[in-house]
């Protein structure tokens, strides 16, 4: 099976018609694109100022809220699982990218990215701990999560 790749790619000024199909000369198909804007401070009442927390994602049937995303949910399980493993950084990268799974941005995991996990990873390490799943993967890693 062909590995999937993905990038992104700031557009600093016009893109156009050339620009797609230059890019679609080279294999590359346009999956999702990214909007942003300017707000006054006076209407971005209501906006989120901060990002949405790894591992949820807004859900907008009628009033929006956030919904755990079950991609993230498995990377945070999976970090979790390879750290209790005293795995370095870079092993957890590789074994996320081995895996298929991607940073929000699409890009591969790097031993800063999961780094920059950490505090995530302590933030919702009760509720992942709490889980009948997380039980029987500390069941699998034996007791105490060594190898």
């Amino acid at each position: 099976m062909a590995r999937i790749e993905r990038i992104r790619q700031d557009v600093p000024g016009p893109f156009g018609a050339e620009d797609l199909a230059q890019k679609a000369g080279q294999g590359w198909k346009l999956v999702a694109v990214e909007w942003e804007r300017e707000v006054p401070e006076d209407q971005a009442a209501g906006h989120a100022a901060e990002e949405i927390p790894f591992g949820l994602q807004v859900v907008g049937n009628g009033a929006p809220h956030l919904e755990e995303n079950p991609a993230e949910r498995e990377v945070l399980f999976l970090m979790m699982e390879l750290t209790i493993q005293d795995g370095p950084y870079s092993a957890i990268a590789e074994e996320l990218n081995r895996r298929g799974y991607r940073t929000r941005q699409g890009t591969a995991w790097t031993p800063i990215s999961v780094f920059q996990m950490l505090p995530r990873l302590i933030e919702v390490g009760p509720r992942i701990f709490a889980t009948e799943e997380w039980q029987q993967r500390r069941a699998r890693l034996g007791k105490f999560g060594a190898r």
